[in-house]
């Protein structure tokens, strides 16, 4: 099982009065990464955003800041708002930080849980899911050929052009990032691609009918379910205690969450939900060392996954006890999970 990290790059206000500038920010993304790497953990992802709550809308930018500053962790967006970007010019970003960082790449690619990339870039959202299932097909036709022939709608066609630079690695691993719609799950099954579940609310029980959906679908289409992984995103944090766990998390994500929700039509979070969200069956994954890396374990055992990728930082947390929560991860989370 591997364990890793996934950050939007938060600037949500910071109910304790420690919100960074977006140049800080990302200099604390950075060392956040760093102790990542030097704990163990192996995976560091990083959100495409493009508002102002959010520091980062060039992962690969920072990505490749934290590949000077690492030895072993992989690198990946979370993630790359592949319909309103050029396919190409994504695979060329991400076959350079392969090249600087020795082979670590990879490329976690999505349609985006927010919407403002649309209209900057130039798209409709009426072409939603067709923009994403036309440019997931021409990313992979540039990673597994040099020169490429292609046409779709949304882009102009090429005939017979090289792509560069090539990336170390052969093919460049591309996972399909899901909220929980079975037809995404499907679409990336049909291609042999890896999954990352996003389970951000609900009981992450319900997600056992898409793990379920992906392998036949993998299996029906001629792959082998067991050669391809299946990863898990989810908000989260570690301390040495689960009651302080609870009260260092909770206020930047009510805030945070409560702030998303007025946008998308829910209500206010309330703390009898988040204290739900905390339960074995709730979708937190919160609490000292053992608690955690016991609901990392459940989570295996009813989903099946091979990596588990923890969102420490909601909403804006100080900077010390993100740190610390990235250091019991790596540490004491690992070593029960290993032992699980």
């Amino acid at each position: 099982m591997e364990l890793g990290l996934t950050t939007f790059a938060e600037l949500i206000p910071d109910p304790g009065g420690d919100t960074p500038d977006a140049g800080e920010r990302l200099r604390r993304v950075v060392d956040e990464a760093a102790l990542a790497d030097r704990v163990g953990l192996a995976v560091y992802a990083i959100g495409e955003h493009h508002r102002p709550d959010f520091a980062s809308s060039a992962p690969s930018v920072v990505l490749a800041a934290i590949a000077s500053r690492t030895e072993r962790i992989r690198l990946s967006p979370a993630v790359s708002v592949l319909s309103s970007d050029d396919p190409v010019r994504v695979f060329q970003r991400y076959a350079t930080l392969d090249l600087l960082s020795n082979g670590r790449a990879e490329l976690l690619v999505g349609r985006g849980s927010f919407i403002e990339s649309f209209p900057l870039f130039g798209y409709s959202l009426e072409d939603y899911d067709e923009l994403f299932s036309e440019k997931l097909d021409l990313l992979l036709a540039v990673r597994d050929s040099e020169h490429v022939t292609w046409s779709g709608r949304f882009r102009s066609p090429i005939d017979d052009i090289g792509v560069y630079p090539r990336p170390i690695q052969d093919p460049l691993p591309v996972w399909v990032g899901v909220g929980g719609t079975p037809a995404s799950i499907v679409r990336a099954a049909r291609r042999g691609l890896p999954v990352a579940l996003a389970i951000i609310g609900g009981s992450p029980d319900r997600f056992a009918v898409l793990a379920d959906l992906y392998r036949r679908t993998l299996e029906d289409s001629g792959f082998d379910p067991a050669s391809i992984p299946l990863a898990v995103h989810a908000h989260g944090y570690v301390a040495d205690d689960p009651d302080r766990a609870a009260e260092d998390f909770y206020p930047s994500y009510v805030r945070a969450m409560s702030r998303i929700g007025r946008e998308r039509g829910w209500g206010p979070m309330t703390r009898p939900q988040f204290d739900a969200m905390r339960r074995p069956e709730g979708s937190l994954v919160l609490g000292d060392p053992e608690r955690v890396a016991r609901k990392i374990l459940r989570w295996r055992e009813v989903l099946g996954i091979s990596r588990f990728m923890l969102h420490i930082s909601v909403g804006t947390m100080p900077h010390d006890r993100v740190l610390r929560s990235i250091e019991l991860l790596g540490t004491d989370v690992a070593d029960v999970v290993r032992r699980g």
